[in-house]
């Protein structure tokens, strides 16, 4: 096995740790109090993770109109590290349609718990608090399933034709619900679709789940399909079902149509001519490989690895001990320590071991002008280091040759590491992903072109990582992390996933190298996965791979 195999394999073990799972986690909830006797509640359910003392956002559920006892359809993913404790709240919020705000007076209560209470009950059920007090007879139910190895997705379309009239004034708008039959004989809710108002002959979105979701991997498992006629009410008027199996909805692959018959038990007994409610019709079904994160690497993607290094005057002058950049004669500066950390990571995943290594920020001989990325060892025909013991040797050796400057522009790196991935983007091969790490004592002065940078970038094999030196107030640089919200550019393009993760190092200080590694890599084998995935690259085999590139022991 070669050298990048092995490494690969050992330095899994924060990238993936050996028991890391990843678990779908669904809810309902029960008994929800109406806060006025008019209306229904219309609630919906936020899922926060505690992270460093803070709680963030996962996701949320769609909200269901009218409803006191919702069953959400949303799916939860989470990953599960059985040596971290996962500190969970669920936020149960009413979202009364006149606003789509979360306001405080819309919460109705909530839970907290761990992931690990949840998976080790697989149905954890819990009564909503509320300030400390119970809200009525609230409570809050999360079923926990672990994805097994088949992680493989499909894609479904369903219509429906001659579904039967439920309304007086106007046709029927119908929805279909699938329910998994497990089993015990219960019944798990797969998916819902949209309603589709006033009409009788509905073309539902096409949805993708997940295989395991689906059908527990279980291509005979029964599949309890129901049409409802939706009514604002929440009380929703039966017009059929009928039984499948993922068996018969394959043999829509081939761009064939599977057709069910839609039945009302009821109707069948009392009417004598019955034949049915409706046809609902299965008119696409694709299955989606997905491939993990060691399949690239094992396919033999290999992690460019690249270093930006801010060498701007507010750092301090470096022969001053209280600067960031300060060379202490027994132990590593900030910069230093945050560059071993991650990179210490990265260059097992990287078979040549050289490293880019650039500056921002200095004025650089001959000619002391500005540069926003200057090769760190001067040589800008070849930048790479050998090693990361090299980047740090090139690091100290240019800091007496500059001048520290400003001001803070990352946007020019970005792009010259973003020319790098779309070159090789257009290989249309799992070959190299660049990683691109920034670290930097302050608040970015080129904000708008850095966010045209990061979205343009995030349609490239990169991810950014920004790490944050010293004591400045970083606000503004946890936007450029997406996880609160969508980054966009100036000009309002979206990002077109989130490539970016940005951590104070303080947060860090009396931690050790390997907690702020990670922090900053969890996502990154997700960003790889889901790059490579949304282009439809498959990984390469390994003995294609050895063929294609031999290895330097």
């Amino acid at each position: 096995m070669s050298d990048i195999y092995e490494s690969a394999a050992n330095s899994l073990g924060l990238f993936n740790s050996p028991c890391l799972t990843k678990v779908e986690l669904r809810v309902t909830c029960k008994g929800i109090s109406d806060r006025d006797a008019l209306n229904k509640p219309d609630p919906c359910v936020v899922i926060k993770m505690q992270s460093h003392g803070q709680w963030l956002e996962v996701d949320r559920t769609e909200v269901i109109r009218s409803c006191i006892n919702p069953t959400f359809s949303k799916v939860f993913t989470l990953d599960f590290y059985f040596e971290e404790v996962q500190r969970l709240r669920y936020e149960l919020y009413d979202i009364s349609s006149s606003h789509n705000g979360m306001k405080e007076a819309d919460c109705l209560g909530a839970i907290e718990c761990t992931l690990g209470q949840i998976i080790s009950q697989r149905k954890f059920t819990k009564a909503l608090l509320k300030q400390g007090n119970t809200v009525g007879k609230s409570s809050i139910t999360i079923t926990a399933e672990e994805l097994t190895g088949n992680n493989d997705y499909v894609e479904l379309s369903f219509s429906a034709r001659k579904l039967d009239d439920k309304d007086f004034f106007s046709k029927s708008d119908p929805f279909l619900e699938i329910y998994r039959v497990n089993d015990d004989n219960t019944q798990q809710l797969v998916h819902r679709t949209e309603t589709v108002m006033n009409n009788l002959n509905p073309v539902w979105n096409t949805f993708k789940t997940s295989l395991n979701s689906l059908c527990s991997g279980d291509h005979e498992r029964i599949l309890k399909c129901t049409v409802w006629d939706w009514d604002s009410n929440g009380k929703h008027d039966f017009i059929g079902e009928f039984q499948a199996t993922f068996r018969e909805m394959r043999s829509a692959m081939d761009g064939r149509q599977v057709q069910w018959e839609c039945i009302n038990p009821k109707y069948k007994v009392k009417k004598k001519n019955y034949k049915n409610s409706g046809i609902v019709i299965l008119n696409q079904c694709k299955i989606i490989k997905m491939h993990s994160f060691l399949d690239y690497i094992m396919g033999g993607c290999q992690i460019q690895f690249t270093v930006a290094i801010d060498f701007t005057a507010s750092n301090g002058d470096p022969k001053n001990s209280c600067s960031l950049h300060y060379i202490h004669p027994y132990q590593p500066n900030e910069y230093l320590k945050a560059l071993v950390a991650v990179g210490e990571i990265c260059q097992d995943y990287d078979s040549d071991k050289m490293f880019p290594a650039f500056g921002f920020g200095a004025r650089i001989p001959p000619d002391f002008k500005v540069s926003h990325d200057f090769a760190v060892n001067f040589n800008e025909d070849n930048p790479e280091c050998a090693g990361i013991q090299g980047v740090v040797e090139a690091y100290q050796n240019c800091l007496p040759k500059i001048q520290l400057y400003g001001p803070t522009n990352i946007a020019p790196i970005i792009q010259k590491v973003a020319n790098f991935a779309s070159e090789e983007m257009h290989t249309k091969e799992a070959m190299q992903y660049f990683i691109l790490l920034i670290l930097t004592d302050g608040v970015i002065t080129d904000m708008a072109d850095t966010r045209e940078a990061i979205v343009h970038a995030s349609h490239l094999p990169m991810s950014v990582i920004i790490v944050g030196v010293g004591s400045a107030d970083f606000t503004d640089m946890e936007m450029l992390d997406g996880d609160d919200g969508i980054l966009r550019s100036p000009k309002g393009e979206p990002v077109l996933r989130d490539i970016v993760q940005f951590v104070p190092f303080r947060n860090f200080k009396h931690a050790s190298p390997a907690a702020l590694a990670k922090s900053v890599l969890a996502e990154v084998p997700n960003q790889v996965v889901d790059y490579y995935n949304s282009k439809g690259i498959k990984p390469k085999c390994p003995s294609d791979y050895e063929s294609s590139r031999t290895f330097g022991h």
